[in-house]
């Protein structure tokens, strides 16, 4: 039985259309180290995976960020590893108090394997639309938090769970992951590493 197509989450998309629209700059000529300090991640990575596998096949041309971003196969089943992004809404008086409003996870192919609107129990005052990619009318078809908390406490158990900030998800989720199965990229210290060097936080 084919498993069923998920909708794929607009942030996703987005996030492929801004990498498609950016040109790749080729890197100007220069001397000493200062060429060395300003090539980018993907360069290096491209030059690791060159130097590591020269028996392997050349890679495809197609070697812009976007591409690394597309799925690599239509697998949707459930995988030892397992991304997740919580996207809030803003509940309270003022709106400036987060609450969950959406759950995305995907496989280890970037596959969408759960994705749902969370309906918060208070009641919504910002959707944050423009960072969230939350609409109103999304909450029409928005699930129960406690249905959702426990889908995810079924899809993540001895999982290893990836992404960003995770404490913020986890929190949102009112759940907690073993640290030993927690790999948060905002706590990698390579990337980390690059994020400074590339003018990021």
């Amino acid at each position: 039985m084919k498993p069923k197509k998920q909708p794929v989450n607009p942030n996703w998309l987005q996030l492929q259309e801004k990498l498609k629209s950016q040109v790749p700059r080729a890197p100007k000529p220069s001397v000493g180290s200062q060429n060395e300090f300003k090539r980018s991640v993907l360069g290096k990575r491209k030059e690791r995976y060159d130097s590591d596998d020269d028996d392997e096949e050349e890679e495809s041309d197609d070697d812009s960020p976007a591409s690394i971003l597309i799925p690599t196969n239509s697998d949707c089943s459930l995988t030892n590893e397992i991304a997740m992004d919580c996207e809030m809404v803003g509940v309270g008086s003022q709106g400036n108090k987060s609450a969950l409003g959406r759950v995305t996870l995907v496989n280890t192919w970037g596959n969408v394997i759960y994705d749902e609107f969370v309906r918060p129990v208070e009641r919504v005052v910002d959707f944050r639309t423009e960072v969230s990619g939350i609409r109103p009318r999304d909450m029409r078809k928005a699930k129960d938090f406690q249905d959702v908390q426990m889908k995810v406490v079924e899809l993540i158990n001895g999982r290893i769970l990836v992404g960003h900030a995770l404490h913020n998800d986890l929190k949102a989720l009112l759940l907690s992951h073993p640290k030993k199965d927690i790999r948060d990229t905002s706590e990698y210290r390579p990337f980390l590493k690059y994020g400074y060097l590339l003018g990021g936080p």
